[in-house]
């Protein structure tokens, strides 16, 4: 098996335990909460996303890698975590526009993440030498996708139930 297999089977069977987890234990129990205080947790793993940045470092990452790739990934990264903190202030002090806030945190950031994937697969990064930063990829991103999907489903589940008050409403 080469490093292009083998980085694919790690991203699918990452993204397979961390939907698990997702289903089996956090979903059930963010279901409990008001969505402003459910989406909290979710967004301060995002909020770690400055770890993208490791990809800028040389002594981590060759300088065999493109750089306008791993500046890509690592400033898109930066960009999605403070967005997420952001959403997190906004959540947490109750901002009328958190949750547009947060709708567009979840589109940049997994944007971001699908075109790191796709620029990724097209430049074959597996065949360089890119360290420790290989867990980036490998075990953080499935976890992030897995949240942003997350978040989706709880926005859009949101969304739906304000249209059904409104309608009873009106």
């Amino acid at each position: 098996m080469g490093n292009f297999e083998i980085f694919g089977l790690q991203f699918a069977m990452s993204t397979l335990v961390y939907a698990l987890a997702a289903r089996w234990y956090l979903t059930p129990r963010l279901a409990r909460l008001p969505l402003r205080d459910a989406l909290i947790p979710l967004l301060l793993l995002h909020a770690m996303r400055h770890l993208g940045m490791t990809g800028l470092v040389t002594a981590v990452v060759s300088l065999d890698v493109p750089r306008g790739f791993v500046a890509q990934v690592g400033y898109g990264d930066l960009l999605a975590a403070w967005l997420a903190l952001l959403s997190i202030a906004a959540l947490r002090g109750r901002w009328a526009f958190a949750i547009p806030l947060v709708w567009i945190f979840n589109i940049v950031g997994l944007a971001d993440l699908l075109n790191a994937l796709y620029q990724g697969t097209v430049l074959d990064v597996s065949r360089y030498q890119v360290g420790s930063f290989w867990y980036v990829p490998t075990f953080v991103v499935p976890a992030l996708i897995i949240t942003h999907i997350m978040i989706f489903s709880m926005l859009s589940q949101h969304s739906r139930d304000e249209s059904i008050t409104s309608a009873r409403h009106a």
